[in-house]
């Protein structure tokens, strides 16, 4: 089989294409806010949200409405119940953060055990990137698109705020309304990567492009360009190596984001783990050279 037969081959399947669109726009989306969460610090946030999200789901596939609106609903609760028990109490951030995304997730987990339905929830919690049908796919289409526009609309507000909130307020922008913003795209951007990886896995989508991009590049603006292009290359990576291995298809492309970090890491041009112990040994052996050549100045003086 030539590599053109391997490309095409998973085409011919119309579940593998759905499962292609749906796993790019997923990926491209979540890459793209991944950027402002790494670079405000809410990687947390970003697991607490995206855990959260799932008895909003739950309930809205209950009583027949859109699952972005259960998201959306229970994501700012999450926000709100975090926000009031860190305010309230002696409890710090990470702990309220930990106590209301593992209850709140929790409470999903008991609503999808009792509801009765003809459809496998737990497809919410692990992905069921397969089993996308057109409508899911018209339903994530149309929610990427929204958060794409406004991210895109908002970048400079929203860089702004993440660099230096202090002064975005002073110039006229509010840094709290920026803040909720963001949170409820992360809640609808959630909902857009369930169908890929599922709750459990949605953290990585959201985390890793951004970090990744982080490593290879100081500049905002290109980080902005290279998280989703990287996203989108592990996205094919993934669904191809899941059909050519018979695995399951939303792990796998988690874990060719994971491998792609960890190319990042160790072998990154500025921020690499190798680049940076080369410079440091330069370094090093550039001064013991000079303190060697200063002692023989001192010497033949």
């Amino acid at each position: 089989m030539n590599p053109l037969d391997l490309l095409l081959d998973p085409l011919g399947y119309d579940f593998m294409t759905r499962a292609l669109a749906t796993a790019l726009v997923a990926s491209v989306v979540c890459a793209l806010l991944s950027c402002w969460l790494v670079l405000i610090g809410w990687s947390l946030m970003g697991d607490a949200v995206s855990h959260a999200v799932l008895p909003g789901v739950a309930i809205a596939y209950l009583v027949g409405a859109p699952f972005a609106l259960g998201a959306v609903v229970f994501g700012v609760l999450a926000v709100a119940l975090i926000g009031a028990v860190r305010d309230t109490s002696r409890v710090k951030e990470d702990a309220a953060i930990g106590i209301v995304f593992t209850t709140l997730f929790a409470l999903g987990l008991v609503i999808i055990s009792v509801v009765p339905s003809q459809t496998d929830l737990t497809h919410i919690i692990f992905g069921n990137l397969l089993g996308v049908s057109s409508a899911d796919l018209l339903q994530i289409a149309v929610l990427a698109a929204i958060v794409f526009a406004v991210l895109i609309v908002k970048r400079r507000d929203f860089t702004l705020f993440a660099f230096d909130p202090t002064h975005a307020h002073a110039i006229g922008l509010h840094p709290r309304l920026l803040g909720a913003i963001l949170l409820g795209l992360l809640a609808m951007t959630s909902v857009v990567a369930l169908q890929a990886v599922g709750v459990i896995l949605v953290v990585a989508m959201l985390i890793i492009p951004g970090a990744t991009a982080y490593l290879l590049t100081d500049r905002f603006g290109r980080m902005l360009v290279l998280a989703p292009a990287i996203a989108a290359v592990c996205a094919v990576v993934g669904l191809y190596t899941s059909y050519y291995l018979d695995t399951a298809s939303g792990p796998m492309i988690v874990l060719a984001q994971g491998a792609a970090f960890a190319l990042a890491y160790l072998f990154g041009p500025r921020q690499g783990l190798i680049a940076t112990r080369l410079l440091a040994r330069r370094r090093a052996r550039s001064a013991t050279r000079s303190r060697t050549r200063a002692r023989g100045s001192g010497s033949v003086a």
